[in-house]
């Protein structure tokens, strides 16, 4: 759907009664951003770091579904924060979640003070550098592959953003799980929470959700498995996670 107002290219994905994203080709959002979100849950309170955050889906799924304090969602690509700068304006969210444009390993800016966020969320590129084929575009080739930043990258900056106790979430590929615990450990953030994400409950895993704590001590809880399949389609809590079936 597009309108005269915006280009053409856009698209209009609608979150709630309120809440619109707005979409392209190059900056657009999958599952994976609502499980992350969900898997984050952060607090009323609660100031969050989404870094790489595309076209704002994260921050905006964080919003619809817990209004924390504030949120600030840092893109590399301008056309990304082009779309979520008019994702805020367009859901009446100006000031409450706010788009920054910049490197996350190097921005700098008044929004986003060291040391004073509860949650840093990040769904970061899943393939290595010079792993499998290359994508076509540059956004896509951001997205998916760590030409423009690491996971140890996205580690090193949530360290630094994140409270004492504070919580960094991510999710990645089960190949990339070594690579995400050990990055987490060697930027003092300690792995505390670990969700695999399954298309049914007896199926290998295609993706989890990690959980690291500023300065927590060693141990780790493993939930059970999300099954993205039920009986009939999506299952019950998949559902939830979308905002399209009622909580109970």
């Amino acid at each position: 759907m597009a309108s005269d107002a915006f280009p053409a290219e856009y698209e209009v994905e609608t979150l709630s009664d309120t809440i619109r994203v707005y979409v392209t080709k190059q900056h657009k959002f999958g599952t994976d951003a609502f499980l992350l979100a969900h898997f984050a849950s952060p607090r009323h309170k609660d100031m969050v770091c989404d870094l790489g955050t595309g076209c704002g889906i994260i921050p905006l799924i964080l919003w619809r579904d817990f209004a924390p304090k504030q949120i600030v969602g840092v893109e590399l690509f301008p056309q990304a924060v082009e779309q979520f700068s008019l994702s805020v304006k367009q859901s009446g969210l100006i000031g409450r979640v706010i788009p920054l444009l910049g490197d996350l390993k190097t921005i700098k800016d008044p929004a986003l003070p060291d040391g004073r966020f509860d949650v840093v969320t990040c769904n970061p590129p899943y393939k290595a550098l010079g792993a499998g084929i290359p994508s076509e575009t540059p956004a896509e080739l951001s997205a998916r592959h760590e030409v423009n930043c690491t996971i140890l990258d996205v580690c090193r900056r949530a360290s630094k953003l994140l409270k004492f106790g504070g919580r960094l979430c991510i999710c990645n590929r089960p190949e990339r799980l070594a690579d995400c615990m050990a990055a987490m450990r060697d930027t003092g953030l300690e792995p505390k929470r670990l969700r695999f994400v399954a298309k049914y409950p007896t199926s290998a895993p295609w993706l989890f959700l990690l959980e690291g704590t500023k300065g927590g001590k060693p141990f780790m809880k493993v939930e059970p498995v999300l099954a993205v399949q039920g009986e009939n389609g999506f299952s019950k809590e998949l559902l939830q996670i979308y905002g399209k079936e009622q909580n109970g």
